[in-house]
C-alpha cells in the first residue's frame, strides 16, 4: 500500500482530531513512516481497510461464533514479547487464541488501546491484518517497529558499527584499573571493562548528623541482605531509612542554567570484566577521579532537557531525589554515551534498538544484592513497574553491554514481522474518520482506572521522540488531570461506543481487565452496555493453572478477567429500535442463547437472561413489560431447561446433554464441577452455586463446610446460608433438594420475591425517614425495587432512595445506576 498524497498535505486537517500529540510538525513528520505508521492521526485508516478487508453485505453475512472459553496461558517467557518494556502487555500468544476463534484469515483485526501492538503481532502470525491506535506516540512507534518488515542485517551492521564509533569515543568512561590483589603491593595488571556500578543514596545520621552511606551501613556483605535496621558508622545508634534525611548537594545545571538541589549518591561498588574474568571491588581513588572528569564535561550531542511534568508518577522522584528533568534519570556518563548513540540514529528501527535500552540505563534500575560463594558476586535488578522509582540502591548499568544484546532481541523480533499494519496516533473517544462496520474483530486492554499512568510513564520515551502524549483525552483517574470516575467512565463511554460503530454486526469485542475495584469494572461494564454491546461471558484468568473459570459479569473483581462481548445483529438492531423493545423479549433472549456456548454457562441461568434483558431495555429507555415470573413463564413456553440452564432449540439442548453426559464419564460432577466453574462473591453466584452443588440432596452440615471454602462476598449484604436454602429449595428429610416441578419451582419462586419486597420496603421507608445515608443494603432486594418502581412508573420513590444510597453502592452495581439515569430523565431531574 502506498500512500496516495504526502502525510504534510493532512497534518493541518488532522489537528483537529482528538488525541493530536504535541509536537512540532517536523518532529512528527520525521516520527512518521506513511501510510502504515504516522506519529498523528493516520488518514489513511480507510484506504488499509478497503484493500485488504471485506465489506459488511447484510444479506449475505453468515458469520456465527458462540464466546471463546478455552484455556490461556500467559507466555511471557517469549523473546518477542520482552524485547521492549512497557507496563502493561497482553502476550501475543494469548491473543493469537481469540483471533483465531472469532475470525479468518484475512480478517481486520481492531485494538484501539494497542499499546506496544501485540494485538498487531499476533495477528500477523494468523495471517490478519490489523489497525492499531494509541493516544502515545511511543506506544505506536514501539508497536510500529513490532509490525513492520524489517532487513536485519542491515539494521545489524549499522547497529554495530554505531558502537564501534562511539566505542572509540566514550569507552575510556568505563574502564577501571586492576591491581593483583594477592600482592601485598598490589601489582598493576591492566585495566578492566565495568560491566555495572552500585550506586547508593547517603543518609544524614539523625542522632549525631554525620553522613551514613546506605550500602556501607545496611547491606549486610555476609548474607547480601539489606537490613530494614543498621547502626551508625559514627555514634553506632540503631536507626531505620525512614528515621533518616537524605543528605542533599546544590550545583550549577548547565543543561538549563539552572541552581539544582538533588539527593547525594555515591558509587560503592564496580563489576568489572578483565582477562575474560569478572571480578567486584570498591570504587578506588582512580575509580572516583574518573567521575569527577567525567562530570566536568559538556555534552556536545542533543538529549532531552524537558522538565517532568506534574502528576501523581512524577511525584516521588521529585521528592525523593530532586529528579526535575528528564536527563537527571540518567549519570552523567551514562547520558553522554546515549546521547552520542542517539546523534548516529537515521532509521526508525535504530530508534526502537535505542529506545528498547534506555529505561534500563537510568537511575531507576534498581540493585538488589544476592550472596554467591560468600560474598556479593550476584544481583536482582529492575526497574519498579509502573511509576518512576529511584531505589536508594541503584545499578548503572554499561550501555555498551546491554545496547549489544538488544541488537539480538531486535532481530528475533523482526524475524516474525511479515507485513505492514497500520498504525495511527489518536485517541479512541474520537473515530470519525472511519467507516461504520468496517472491521471484523477487537481485542483490547485499555487502561483501568488508576492502574497507571500512561502519558506520565512514556514521558521519558516520547522526550527522546521529541513528539509528546495530547493526555486531554486519556482515560484513567488522575487528580493532576482533574479526572475522578466520572471523568474516566465518560471517557470510556465514548471508547466503546467507536468501537461499536465500526465493528461489524455479530462481530466480537475482547476485553481485558486488569483492576480490582469493583468501581471500576462496574465502570467497564456500564460504558459497553451503554454503548450497545451485549456482555456473553466473563472469565477469571488462574495465572497459577493458567485456566479460565467462568464469573458473573457484575461484582468486586479480584483477578485479572477476560470480557467477552457481540454487537447484536443489525436487524435485531432496527426492529427493536422501530418497535421501541415491543415484543421483542423472545428475540432478545434467544440472540443472547445463540451467542453462548452450549455448555453449563451462568449467563444461561434465569437470572442473568433476566438481567442482561432488564439492563438491555433500561439502557434503551423501553418499558420492561416482563417481571421476574412473566419473564420465567416467557422461558418456559418458548426455551429449553436442564439443571437450571436454558437452551434455544433442541440443537443447543443436544449439545449440552452430549456435554453433560461426557462430563459424568470424566467424572466431572455435582461440587468437582461447581467449584471449578463458579467463582462465589454475590447472591446470584451463591444460589447458582448452591443449586450446581445440590445435584443430590444434601444436609446443612454438609452444605455449609464447603460453602464456606468458596465464598467470598465482601459488598453485598446477602441473606445467612440458612435463609438462601430456605427460600431457594425444598427441605425435606432433613436435607435440602433441587426443586423437582413446576409447581414446586413456582412455591420457590414466590416465597423469594415475597422476601425481596419485605427487604426493599424496609429499604425504602429507611430512605423515606432518615437523613443518614445507607452504607450498606442488599442489592437483589434493592434492584427488584426498583424495577417494581419502574413498571408502576413511580419514578421520584427511585430517586428518593437514591439520593440516601452511599457511594459505593452505586459504584458497584449498574443495574441500579441504570434505574436511577431513567428515573432522572423521567422526571426531568438529571
Amino acid at each position: 500500500m502506498k500512500a496516495d498524497n504526502p502525510l504534510k498535505e493532512y497534518l493541518e486537517e488532522m489537528k483537529k482530531i482528538e488525541g493530536y500529540p504535541h509536537g512540532r510538525d517536523e518532529d512528527i513528520l520525521e516520527l512518521s513512516d506513511p501510510p502504515h505508521y504516522t506519529a498523528c492521526p493516520n488518514p489513511y485508516i480507510n484506504e488499509f481497510i478497503e484493500k485488504y478487508g471485506t465489506p459488511y453485505d447484510e444479506e449475505t453475512d453468515e458469520y456465527h461464533r458462540e464466546p471463546y472459553v478455552g484455556d490461556v496461558s500467559e507466555g511471557k517467557n517469549d523473546p518477542i514479547y520482552n524485547a521492549h518494556s512497557y507496563h502493561t502487555k497482553v502476550p501475543y500468544k494469548a491473543i493469537m487464541k481469540y483471533i483465531e476463534h472469532y475470525t479468518d484469515e484475512g480478517d481486520i483485526v481492531f485494538d484501539g488501546f494497542c499499546g506496544t501492538g501485540m494485538t498487531g503481532v499476533a495477528a500477523q502470525m494468523l495471517n490478519r491484518k490489523a489497525v492499531l491506535s494509541d493516544l502515545s506516540p511511543a506506544a505506536t512507534f514501539i508497536a510500529y517497529n513490532y509490525n513492520t518488515p524489517v532487513d536485519i542485517d542491515a539494521f545489524q551492521e549499522k547497529a554495530e558499527r554505531i558502537l564501534e564509533e562511539v566505542e572509540e569515543e566514550c569507552g575510556w568512561m568505563y574502564q577501571t584499573y586492576h591491581f593483583n590483589t594477592r600482592s601485598s603491593d598490589r601489582e598493576y595488571l591492566g585495566k578492566g571493562t565495568i560491566n555495572y556500578t552500585v550506586w547508593s543514596d547517603v543518609f544524614i545520621c539523625p542522632y549525631c548528623g554525620g553522613e551514613i552511606v546506605f550500602w556501607d551501613a545496611a547491606v549486610d556483605k555476609e548474607s547480601g541482605k539489606v537490613l530494614k535496621e543498621f547502626l551508625c558508622s559514627a555514634c553506632e545508634a540503631e536507626i531505620t531509612k525512614k528515621e533518616c534525611e537524605k543528605s542533599w548537594v546544590t550545583f550549577h545545571d548547565k543543561s538549563i542554567g539552572q541552581e539544582i538541589t538533588q539527593a547525594k549518591q555515591v558509587p560503592v561498588m564496580l563489576n568489572y570484566t578483565f582477562d575474560g574474568k569478572r571480578y567486584e571491588k570498591i570504587p578506588d581513588e582512580n575509580d572516583l577521579k574518573l567521575i569527577e572528569e567525567i562530570e566536568s564535561l559538556d555534552i556536545p550531542y542533543w538529549y532531552p532537557t524537558y522538565r517532568m511534568p506534574e502528576g501523581y508518577n512524577t511525584q516521588q522522584p521529585k521528592k525523593s531525589h530532586g529528579i526535575t528533568h528528564v536527563h537527571h534519570f540518567y549519570t552523567k556518563r551514562n547520558l553522554l554515551y546515549i546521547a552520542n548513540v542517539f546523534s548516529h540514529l537515521s532509521k526508525k528501527t535504530l530508534i526502537y534498538w535505542f529506545t528498547s535500552a534506555i529505561s534500563r540505563l537510568t537511575k531507576m534500575y534498581k540493585f538488589m544484592p544476592i550472596k554467591k560463594n560468600g560474598k556479593i558476586a550476584d544481583r536482582r535488578t529492575g526497574n519498579v513497574s509502573g511509576t518512576f522509582y529511584i531505589p536508594s540502591l541503584f545499578d548503572e548499568n554499561t550501555p555498551l553491554i546491554l545496547l549489544k544484546r538488544k541488537i539480538n532481541d531486535c532481530q528475533e523480533v523482526w524475524k516474525h514481522n511479515l507485513f505492514h499494519n497500520l498504525i495511527t496516533t489518536q485517541s479512541i473517544t474520537n473515530f470519525d474518520e472511519t467507516q461504520n462496520n468496517n472491521i471484523d474483530y477487537i481485542f483490547t486492554d485499555p487502561p483501568f482506572g488508576d492502574n497507571l499512568m500512561y502519558s506520565e510513564l512514556n514521558f521519558l520515551w516520547e522526550s527522546w521522540l521529541k513528539v509528546f502524549t495530547n493526555n486531554e483525552t486519556e482515560a484513567i483517574v488522575n487528580k493532576t488531570q482533574g479526572k475522578s470516575l466520572i471523568e474516566y467512565s465518560e471517557l470510556m463511554l465514548q471508547s466503546f461506543k467507536e468501537y461499536y460503530r465500526v465493528l461489524k454486526p455479530k462481530r466480537w469485542i475482547t476485553v481485558v481487565f486488569h483492576n480490582s475495584k469493583s468501581s471500576v469494572w462496574n465502570a467497564i461494564q456500564e460504558a459497553m452496555m451503554k454503548a450497545g454491546f451485549v456482555i456473553a461471558n466473563v472469565s477469571i484468568l488462574d495465572k497459577q493453572q493458567g485456566s479460565f473459570k467462568q464469573v458473573t459479569s457484575t461484582g468486586a473483581v479480584k483477578n485479572d478477567l477476560v470480557i467477552s462481548a457481540y454487537k447484536p445483529d443489525k436487524k435485531f438492531e432496527n426492529r427493536f429500535l422501530e418497535n421501541a423493545g415491543e415484543g421483542m423479549e423472545e428475540d432478545f433472549i434467544r440472540m443472547q442463547l445463540d451467542n453462548l456456548t452450549p455448555t453449563p454457562n451462568i449467563e444461561r441461568t434465569e437470572k442473568m437472561l433476566y438481567s442482561k434483558m432488564l439492563s438491555y431495555y433500561l439502557k434503551h429507555g423501553y418499558i420492561v413489560r416482563y417481571d421476574s415470573s412473566e419473564f420465567y413463564e416467557m422461558l418456559r413456553n418458548t426455551f429449553y431447561e436442564a439443571d437450571g440452564y436454558w437452551f434455544a432449540d433442541s440443537n443447543q439442548l443436544e449439545q449440552y446433554l452430549e456435554y453433560k453426559k461426557k462430563m459424568k464419564l470424566d467424572g466431572i460432577v455435582g461440587s468437582a464441577f461447581a467449584a471449578e466453574k463458579l467463582l462465589v462473591y454475590d447472591e446470584k453466584t451463591a444460589i447458582r452455586w448452591l443449586y450446581d452443588y445440590i445435584e443430590e440432596p444434601k444436609d446443612y452440615s454438609t452444605i455449609y463446610t464447603n460453602f464456606t471454602k468458596i465464598s467470598n462476598i465482601a459488598e453485598d449484604d446477602i441473606p445467612e446460608l440458612k435463609e438462601m436454602l430456605e427460600n431457594n429449595f425444598i427441605f425435606e428429610n432433613g436435607k435440602y433438594r433441587r426443586p423437582q416441578s413446576q409447581d414446586e419451582e413456582l412455591t420457590v419462586r414466590k416465597k423469594r420475591e415475597k422476601e425481596l419486597v419485605r427487604d426493599f420496603n424496609t429499604i425504602l421507608l429507611e430512605a423515606k425517614n432518615s437523613r443518614k445515608k445507607i452504607k450498606s443494603c442488599r442489592n437483589e432486594a434493592l434492584v427488584y425495587g426498583f424495577e417494581m418502581l419502574y413498571q408502576k412508573g413511580k419514578f421520584g420513590e427511585i430517586l428518593t432512595v437514591a439520593k440516601q444510597l452511599d457511594k459505593k453502592i452505586l459504584e458497584r452495581n449498574s443495574e441500579v445506576r441504570d434505574f436511577i439515569e431513567i428515573a432522572e430523565i423521567k422526571t426531568g431531574n438529571y
